[in-house]
């Protein structure tokens, strides 16, 4: 992992506990990835508790195919933590985060493109070229999960402000 990868990824956990989610770094086949997460409860979001978490990990290289994979990968993951939540008053959002210094056009472009989306469950993908700061990632409403947008989005900025 080179150093602006190591700092990006450790600056996010930073604004995640910020932000008072519980953070901590898992193994994911040998890569360190760091994982936070958080609920939320709004009344206005049809008293819904929204399961946020936030999984950022290194790459050598960031391809759309890259993206694609950790983006299931971690929709996997988070059902499977929080799968027996999911349902009407409960959601489960996820941002997927790649970190790196090689990005293919593509792949930010693949990110930025819209959120992912599951029963009762959401990914918006982050590309973030460690080197310039610069974080690609689907920042717009979506016609699913609309109500939980403009949070989405406050998080995306937090976590990784747009440069």
């Amino acid at each position: 992992m080179t150093e602006p990868v190591r700092a990006y990824v450790e600056a996010t956990g930073q604004r995640l506990q910020g932000d008072g989610c519980e953070v901590k770094t898992e193994d994911w086949g040998g890569v360190p990835v760091l994982v936070g997460y958080r609920s939320d409860f709004k009344l206005r979001w049809m008293a819904t508790k929204l399961h946020l978490f936030t999984i950022a990990a290194p790459a050598a290289l960031i391809t759309a195919s890259a993206v694609e994979t950790f983006t299931n990968s971690a929709l996997d993951y988070v059902l499977a933590r929080k799968g027996q939540l999911r349902g009407l008053q409960n959601g489960v959002a996820v941002f997927p985060a790649l970190v790196g210094t090689q990005i293919e056009p593509p792949a930010s472009a693949w990110a930025q493109e819209n959120q992912r989306v599951r029963f009762a469950a959401l990914a918006r993908p982050v590309v973030v070229d460690a080197s310039t700061g610069t974080a690609a990632c689907f920042r717009g409403n979506a016609a699913l999960g609309f109500v939980f947008a403009a949070h989405l989005r406050r998080k995306l900025d937090t976590y990784f402000p747009a440069t």
